[in-house]
């Protein structure tokens, strides 16, 4: 096989692996800053340290990696910073199983060997979805691949921390936060997960402490938190109880009496009993209420950091402890439930639905939980970057997202920062054991900044993770230093990532950016959709509906695979994936390599293409096929550059596998099919591997690996005259504009010389496109040629003709000019129609027996006669719509059932129903077929 050759099928893990290595070698994906020139950025969504690869990873890197391809081909200076989040809650958990299996806990190890192990851990386990990301082909500038606990990442989270405690937005206090029982530290609201669960409401009397006789009924589903109630609210508006607001309770398993007050805020009037237990330190909503009061409400724990009950708890007596003391919560509750009905104060108990709050990580139960920890005041960081987006200065895609945004923002709370467990940052905070003063600094501290005491301690809690994650954007590129990386590529110029990290990430990199750096971090948000089962459902272990990226790419190769994510990535709608979608872009991998395989075997071996593809010589199907071309390049760049990447998905497919595949290359046989050496063949060679070579650059961004070993393969000459770099990585060079001819517009108007040649397809020029080679009136021509052969293809079909045999075809024209056309392009009609005779005009008429069909401006006519037995074909044709009526009544009963419409998953009505239309349209034609017939 020489250089030149195909393989007969293509290899995608032979490929694959063999081309990313060689990228890799040659520095492709490195963007120095210090080459200028128009400069493009994304960062990465750090996955965790934790993670492998899974579908949201593999959708979002996808669409990265076609618009940093797409921008390094079109001269940008390119970077996609790659890097890895250490993702303190959910590695620590990870290494704690591990030791567990060695039966090592972390708390006899000690902080600085345990965090030595997650080190240790990181570095054999932490590269895992770094080589996956590579498998897919990510174009990451891995020079700069970063870890949020890298030394210089360390240094701008110290710096940022240290920022916003001397601005004033960083305290530490008192507050309820969600407490995570299991994993043991602190989450902020939106680290927990809401799940429907059933459970039960429990009415409780509570007797006034001067008349047991009057009694007042509150509902809960947490009887045990009563130990800790500090008051029964009721409304001050509320009839039944205004007069009670200022006595007291007995508060029942307790010799404590607790105050009635009033809340217009915490209590409904239209709900429940109108008397709501009040337990500050167990309760958001209560713990709020106990502030508006004057005095403010005790606040009275009554569980642990365990969620076990606390040993000792006020006013409760000892027999009641003895009872409940080390117990968790939802056994304490009915032991709680227990006493209240013997001591006859348990009303009644009635089934109740409610949303229970657990942890983001580990699913437990989440606790409200009275703790000191750091928090961030949020409102100063969140009015700018409100007004940021609403100001255009970033802009989100699409943009229904900027409510989700805004909603956040504008009922934004203060962030709790700090996390009870060893893996991460720690606090730069020290205490001082002499005057109790809180030391904050860039350094470690040496002595007190009140009472220069050298008696200090060091806060024990780590930041949220979320933290180092927000400052990504920026200290990824070096803050706080000056670098050139930070001159040229900050602001980011695209962030893409998934809703569900709106919160979580995107708003607090914005809040960040914006204080800390006075500039946005990215100019658009790029917001992808869920990828789900073919059924819509999440995808999820316990479903068992898991797709795996890795089978599939094992399976279908990386380049069939992102072209089916890139294919479904439809702004606004969730992609529902199967594997034979998957399937289906294989086979246009294969359409791709065989149309190719074609082209190359129309070539001689020492091919040069004419130095423009349009020539004197170059017949309609060429000017057809090198317009097509250009409107392919337009819609193609428009659609990334507003980021409907379906539809650059779609504008590629149609045009390679309809327009240039199905169509040109039959359509350019008569012109290859012609001596070599002459002009004719010669126009149609360039035609068809310019237009092919162009078509490959137009597809790489989405297809990178078999649009480069098939580029590798052209012809010398074709691929120097495509190429707008040297073959140096360096940005200036790299990607000056091509025409979507094939040929380049390189600087100064002067053509390349063979040594001009690149590389690779990935520092080739992308497509821009041609207005020369337009061409309306050929696309008109063609069109009206196509039209005829797909009508007699047609006819064929339908009527049953073998397609060796030789039919005749008439075409009456409704006026002159549109039968002059027809004719004089009549030779590709009788070619791919395989006519033995074709006549073309106005006065033509249908002759009896023959099938028609229409076309815009003329009708077609097949005569039947002497090609079949036409009794023989209307006993075949009354036969099929037999069938086809009896699937008709099966269907239309079916979907007549409103139990099976009602009941049936809507994919399958959804399924049934287009069957019956599609039945209907079968019928329909067939009953024409026959009455032509006739």
């Amino acid at each position: 096989m020489s250089d030149r050759e195909l393989s007969k099928t293509y290899e995608p893990g032979v490929v694959e692996d063999a081309w990313y290595s060689e990228w890799e070698k040659r520095r492709y994906f490195h963007a120095p800053p210090e080459a200028g020139g128009r400069a493009y950025s994304i960062v990465i969504p750090p996955p965790n340290v934790t993670g492998s690869l899974h579908m949201g990873h593999a959708l979002n890197a996808t669409l990265q990696d076609i618009l940093v391809r797409w921008r390094r081909m079109s001269g940008d200076s390119a970077l996609w910073l790659p890097g890895t989040d250490h993702a303190g809650i959910a590695t620590q958990n990870v290494v704690e199983r591990q030791l567990a299996t060695e039966k090592v806990d972390r708390h006899a190890l000690g902080r600085e060997k345990f965090v030595e192990k997650v080190w240790e851990w990181k570095k054999e386990y932490g590269g895992r979805i770094i080589g996956q990301l590579k498998k897919l082909g990510a174009s990451c500038d891995w020079d700069r691949e970063r870890f949020t606990m890298d030394e210089g990442l360390s240094k701008a989270v110290r710096e940022v921390f240290v920022r916003l405690y001397e601005d004033g937005l960083i305290y530490r206090g008192e507050r309820l936060i969600n407490w995570c029982p299991r994993c043991h530290t602190a989450l902020s609201d939106i680290e927990v997960e809401h799940e429907d669960e059933k459970g039960k409401l429990y009415h409780i009397a509570y007797p006034l402490s001067d008349d047991n006789n009057v009694r007042l009924t509150v509902a809960t589903t947490r009887p045990e938190t009563m130990l800790g109630d500090t008051a029964v609210a009721v409304h001050p508006l509320d009839p039944r109880y205004k007069d009670l607001i200022g006595r007291t309770v007995a508060l029942p398993l307790t010799s404590r009496t607790i105050p009635i007050v009033g809340d217009a805020v915490l209590v409904d009037l239209e709900f429940g009993t109108g008397a709501v237990k009040v337990t500050p330190a167990h309760d958001f909503n209560d713990y709020e209420a106990g502030l508006r009061q004057t005095p403010n409400l005790p606040r009275i724990r009554i569980l642990d950091d365990k969620a076990d009950i606390l040993q000792e708890i006020p006013d409760v007596s000892a027999g009641v402890l003895k009872m409940l003391a080390g117990k968790p919560a939802k056994k304490a509750r009915g032991i709680v439930v227990q006493l209240l009905q013997e001591q006859g104060l348990l009303v009644t108990t009635e089934d109740h639905g409610h949303a229970v709050g657990k942890c983001y990580r580990c699913k437990s139960v989440v606790e409200p939980y009275l703790s000191p920890q750091w928090f961030v005041t949020m409102q100063p960081l969140a009015a700018p970057a409100i007004e940021a987006v609403e100001k255009g200065r970033i802009t989100f895609v699409p943009k229904g997202w900027e409510n989700t945004y805004f909603d956040w923002l504008r009922n934004i709370k203060d962030w709790c920062i700090s996390r009870q467990i060893w893996w991460g940052h720690r606090i730069p905070a020290w205490y001082c054991d002499d005057c109790g003063a809180i030391t904050v600094g860039r350094d470690d501290a040496i002595s007190c900044s009140t009472c220069k005491s050298a008696k200090l301690r060091q806060e024990t809690d780590v930041l949220d993770t979320w933290f180092s994650s927000a400052l990504w954007p920026f200290s990824t590129l070096g803050w706080p230093e000056k670098t050139k990386e930070l001159a040229s590529y900050y602001p980011t110029s695209v962030l893409v990532t998934g809703f569900d990290i709106i919160f979580f990430w995107v708003a607090r990199m914005i809040m960040m950016g914006l204080h800390v750096m006075k500039e946005v971090p990215f100019r658009h948000v790029y917001i992808h959709a869920l990828v789900r089962d073919a059924e819509g459902q999440k995808m999820s272990k316990s479903k068992g509906n898991v797709i795996d990226p890795l089978t599939m790419i094992e399976q279908y190769g990386a380049d069939a695979f992102r072209l089916t994510l890139t294919a479904m990535a439809a702004q606004g709608r969730d992609i529902k994936l199967a594997p034979e979608r998957i399937e289906g872009y294989r086979n246009f991998a294969n359409k791709l390599w065989n149309a190719s395989r074609f082209v190359f075997m129309n070539l001689e071996e020492d091919f040069s293409p004419y130095s423009s593809p349009l020539t004197p010589h170059s017949s309609l199907a060429d000017r057809w096929i090198l317009s097509r071309l250009q409107v392919a390049i337009k819609d193609t760049q428009k659609a990334i550059a507003d980021y409907r990447f379906n539809d650059a998905a779609s504008s590629l497919y149609h045009f390679i596998w309809h327009e240039y595949c199905d169509w040109y290359l039959e359509l350019s046989k008569p012109g290859l099919n012609q001596e070599k050496g002459s002009p004719a063949r010669k126009a149609a060679q360039t035609a068809l591997v310019t237009t092919l070579e162009a078509t490959l650059r137009l597809l790489h961004p989405i297809m990178p690996f078999i649009t480069e070993e098939i580029w590798q393969k052209l012809p010398k000459a074709v691929r120097s005259a495509e190429c707008g770099a040297r073959n140096s990585p360096s940005p200036p060079e790299r990607g000056c504009a091509s025409n979507g001819a094939g040929r380049p517009s390189p600087p100064g108007g002067e053509e390349k010389g063979e040594g001009a040649a690149c590389d690779s397809i990935m520092i080739s020029a992308y497509p821009q496109a041609d207005e020369k080679l337009l061409n309306a009136g050929a696309e008109q021509d063609m069109q009206m040629v196509m039209d005829a052969i797909s009508a007699i293809r047609n006819i064929r079909g339908e009527m049953n003709i073998p397609p060796s045999s030789q039919i005749s075809a008439i075409i009456k024209v409704e006026d002159r000019e549109l039968g002059e056309h027809l004719e004089k392009n009549a030779g590709y009609v009788r070619t791919l129609a395989r006519l033995a005779e074709l006549r073309i005009g106005e006065k033509e008429a249908k002759p009896q027996g023959a099938a028609a069909g229409v076309i815009k401006g003329a009708e077609v006519y097949v005569p039947l006669e002497g090609v079949l037995d036409l009794g023989q074909e209307r006993d075949r044709l009354g036969k099929e719509l037999e069938r086809i009526e009896k699937d008709l009544a099966l269907f239309t009963k079916k979907l007549s059932n409103r139990d099976f419409v009602e009941r049936a998953p809507k994919a399958v009505v959804e399924k049934d129903t287009a069957k019956l239309e599609e039945l209907k349209a079968k019928r329909e034609k067939l009953e024409q077929n026959v009455k032509m017939l006739k």
